[in-house]
């Protein structure tokens, strides 16, 4: 592979990073609500004092200039100040940033899992039984919202039987194996409810790809020079198949992300999600514009690598 095709992918995603960021400001700038109205109607804080913040933040200022301060204080490694939290928003955002990566990452491998050995039977074994199970099954996955699936799961796993937890809890007393454990039984359900919402919709996408390789001429070659089965449909049939999926999975990525918000607050997961949530009932626009601009960066990443991919999967593809 090459680096100069990394280093390419990357400067042409600079430009779109900064496109998002001024559209992301502009909203957040010309959005109603003041993050300042409760210290300007606190009776026990002069007017003076509030201006002096309104100044110090630059909240008077035009928003172009403001957007200029903000971008300028990124590139230094200035992320803001939350005025609800009172702390740096990197801070804040370093916190929750790894629960939310490893709930979506175990999430997204679990869709992987289920979605490709069972969208690969059915697309091999077209209108049979497992074909029409798989077909139903999936419809039912992704019909369903996640709010409702992980109100199903804490009535089912943690109301009626007692398996597990119903709230994450991020600050357990317990250390080594015991820890990793509750870490494990606390996580199940939130997974489950990302993981399967994926993989639902990924099945349907890996059965239309295995079927539309498997009539291709050089998978009836492959199979006319007496190659088996198995070793057909692994090395030449799945390969190809998975190129939509890559991109598929690459541009539901956001998708991803708005689940695990809704996700993260049914369970009161303590990732970036329900940070996203609580900043935007403080009205903390510093901490609402760094969460979703990482947001923005996760899914240019996620797009990214697909990219690297396509030439792993597909050898006619090239870097140069």
């Amino acid at each position: 592979m090459s680096r100069q095709y990394i280093i390419r992918r990357l400067l042409v995603a600079i430009p779109s990073l900064l496109g998002i960021s001024v559209v992301l400001f502009c909203v957040l700038a010309l959005a109603p609500g003041d993050p300042f109205s409760e210290i300007a109607a606190n009776p026990a804080i002069p007017p003076e004092v509030a201006a002096s913040l309104r100044a110090k933040f630059g909240l008077d200022d035009p928003v172009w200039l403001r957007y200029l301060h903000w971008l300028s204080a990124m590139a230094h490694g200035d992320w803001g100040f939350s005025f609800a939290s009172r702390i740096n928003v990197d801070t804040l955002i370093l916190q929750r940033l790894p629960t939310t990566l490893i709930v979506i990452g175990a999430a997204q491998i679990l869709a992987i899992v289920v979605a490709l050995p069972v969208g690969v039977l059915a697309g091999t074994r077209p209108y049979s039984i497992f074909d029409q199970v798989a077909n139903t099954l999936a419809f039912i996955g992704f019909s369903l919202p996640t709010f409702f699936t992980g109100l199903l799961l804490i009535m089912l796993f943690s109301i009626k039987l007692d398996w597990l937890p119903m709230v994450y809890n991020a600050e357990l007393s317990s250390t080594g194996w015991p820890w990793l454990w509750e870490q494990i039984r606390q996580s199940i359900m939130p997974v489950m409810v990302l993981g399967l919402f994926q993989g639902a919709s990924l099945v349907r996408y890996v059965r239309s790809a295995v079927l539309d390789v498997v009539r291709l001429d050089y998978v009836t070659t492959a199979r006319s020079k007496g190659i088996g089965e198995r070793r057909v449909i692994t090395r030449h049939v799945v390969r190809t198949a998975l190129i939509p999926v890559v991109t598929l999975v690459a541009l539901q990525m956001p998708i991803v992300f708005s689940g695990a918000i809704v996700t993260e607050q049914i369970f009161r997961v303590p990732g970036i999600g329900s940070l996203l949530i609580a900043a935007m009932l403080a009205n903390d626009t510093p901490v609402i514009m760094a969460v979703t601009f990482v947001f923005a960066c996760l899914v240019v990443m996620f797009n990214l690598i697909a990219d690297v991919l396509y030439g792993w999967l597909d050898p006619r593809i090239s870097y140069r």
